[in-house]
Order: structure tokens, then C-alpha cells, then sequence
């Protein structure tokens, strides 16, 4: 409710900042304006930054009370206690992305001496703090309705084969193709990344492989990589690797591969803006230290997985 708050603050300003922003008048309203937008920035900055810390926090929470619930056996049975567990954990992801772009945009505005990003990241900006109300709604409706007299799935039946919907297609998904396809797409954006971070070409192509990859590596974690931790063939849920019994391994993966997605994104989100005002001599090192942390980060995601791939006792029936 505190960020929802703070979003609805910034948002109202953010639109008379898109409504009225000239940077060639020397009104008072002018400055008045360019004033509030550094008061703005710094809220936000706090605030987009709690908002990615939340989903963490959300999935722990969902995590440690899935022993109220009949059947529940992580924070799978817990969001699957009543229809808004789901859409709030996807909302939450889809914000929390969106959140460390806007970081990104904000960042690189602040350090032009003519706000050449302005209208850019506030128009971002209303589309996040729309997403963050409607999350905010439904977290507050999934956790107004938890009943401890439910009976809930357990992970097991919620993440198999016979689950109808997306999450079985995934579990179904051949094992012979999904880790042949995370490791190409995990090879092909670091060659990418490469190529970009040492010619300063390529930029669109590394950020659209940065979010293929992650893409693909989301899939993968329900398809193939959850067994070598849990090394039984037949548990893929994605949230038991967060507890105890596994180490708490399932949150160094999550952050390595969203912190990957994010910096990655946010490279292909300054592209057309490399050539724009004081842009020319901030975004082209932005961009470099940006593929350099996706790059890091991605190669950290990739190496725990092979370390669990080569060393785990669990292996696929040929």
C-alpha cells in the first residue's frame, strides 16, 4: 500500500511533467517542474526498488505459509489456495521487471544536462504505476481470502504431466530439447553480449537473446533443472528450491536470472536514444557496464546449473 501510494504521488506529477514539460521556457511553472521531477526521481528510486525487493519478499511469505494449508507443501499450495495467487506472483514479476528498466531510463536522464528521457520514462512510468495499483488489488484480495479450512494441491499435482494448462506443456516439454536449447541460448548471448560490449554492435540483437534466454531459461527450470537439485524425475515445481532442504538455491538462481533479464533489457531500451542530446556520451558506457552485469550474471546462472547437471545423481532414462 506504502509503494502503491508513493506510485499514485509520482504519477500524478509524472502527468503534468508529459502535459507541460518545456525545456526551452524559462517560466516559473518550468522550473517549478524541473524541481519536482528530481524530488520525483529519488522517490521513485526507493520505491521501484522496494517494489522489486517485494516479490521476494512475497514468494518467502507465500513459502512460510504453506503449513497452514491442507495440502499445500511449498508456496506453490499457498498461491494455489484461492484464483489471485497466480496473477498477483505474475503481476509481481511483470512489475519488477519493468521497475529495474525504469531504474535504467531514470539513471541515465539524470546524468543529461538537457532531460532527454523525461517524457520517455514518465510515460513508462504510467503504465508501471497502473500495474502496480491492479497488483496491489489483488495481492490484497489473495491475502484477504486465505482460508485455513481449504484443501489445496501440493506441487506435485500443480507442476506434472496430466496438469492442463501451460504448466503441464512445459513438464511435458522433452528434456533432450530443452537443455540442448538453454545452453545454446545461454552460449549465443553471452557471444552476443561479447560482440556488443567490445565493438558496440549488435546492441538490439543482444538485449532480444538477453530476453529470449530468459525466456528459455524460466521454462527450463520447470522442464529439466528442478530435477537435478530434487533428483527425482518427477517434481518440477519451481519453489521448493527456495526452502531449506535445498539450500535456499532457488533465490541465488532467481536473482541471477532476473538481474540478467533486466540488464539486458534495459541495454535494448537505451538503443534509440544513443544518439539524442547528452545521451551521445552517457548511454554507450551505460550500455557497457549493463552487458557486462548481464553477462556476469547470466554466466553465474548458467554455471550453477551445470555444476548441478554434472554432479547430481539424477539422470534422464535414455
Amino acid at each position: 500500500m506504502i509503494i502503491s501510494g508513493m506510485m499514485l504521488y509520482a504519477g500524478w506529477y509524472g502527468t503534468r511533467i508529459i502535459e507541460k514539460w518545456d525545456l526551452n521556457s524559462g517560466s516559473e511553472f518550468q522550473l517549478m517542474l524541473e524541481r519536482q521531477t528530481y524530488l520525483i526521481s529519488t522517490i521513485l528510486s526507493y520505491t521501484l526498488v522496494f517494489q522489486i525487493l517485494s516479490l521476494f519478499l512475497f514468494i518467502y511469505t507465500a513459502d512460510n505459509l504453506h503449513g497452514l494449508f491442507t495440502g499445500a507443501m511449498c508456496a506453490a499450495g499457498t498461491l494455489n489456495v484461492n484464483s489471485e495467487g497466480y496473477p498477483t506472483l505474475i503481476l509481481k514479476i511483470v512489475t519488477c521487471i519493468l521497475a529495474g528498466v525504469w531504474l535504467i531510463l531514470n539513471y541515465a536522464d539524470n546524468r543529461g544536462y538537457d532531460y532527454p528521457l523525461i517524457k520517455v520514462k514518465y510515460t513508462l512510468l504510467q503504465i508501471l504505476a497502473a500495474l502496480v495499483l491492479i497488483e496491489t488489488s489483488i495481492q490484497f484480495e489473495f491475502f484477504s481470502q486465505l482460508r485455513g479450512d481449504v484443501i489445496t494441491s501440493c506441487c506435485g499435482r500443480l507442476f506434472s504431466v496430466e496438469r492442463p494448462g501451460i504448466t503441464g506443456d512445459i513438464v511435458a516439454l522433452p528434456p533432450g530439447i530443452m537443455e540442448p536449447a538453454f545452453f545454446a541460448s545461454m552460449a549465443v548471448t553471452v557471444m552476443c553480449g561479447l560482440i556488443f560490449y567490445l565493438k558496440g554492435r549488435g546492441g538490439y540483437l543482444f538485449s532480444a537473446m538477453s530476453s529470449l534466454a530468459f525466456i528459455i531459461a524460466v521454462v527450463s527450470l520447470i522442464s529439466f533443472i528442478c530435477l537435478y537439485f530434487y533428483e527425482l524425475p518427477s517434481h518440477h515445481c519451481p519453489f521448493c528450491i527456495l526452502q531449506k532442504d535445498y539450500g535456499y538455491v532457488g533465490y541465488a538462481l532467481y536473482v541471477t536470472l532476473l538481474g540478467g533479464g533486466v540488464a539486458g533489457l534495459g541495454t535494448g531500451a537505451l538503443m534509440p536514444f544513443r544518439n539524442r542530446g547528452s545521451m551521445v556520451r552517457v548511454i554507450p558506457q551505460l550500455q557497457r557496464r549493463l552487458t557486462a552485469v548481464a553477462l556476469i550474471l547470466y554466466l553465474i546462472f548458467t554455471l550453477m546449473v551445470t555444476y548441478r547437471v554434472i554432479f547430481s545423481s539424477f539422470r534422464f532414462d535414455n
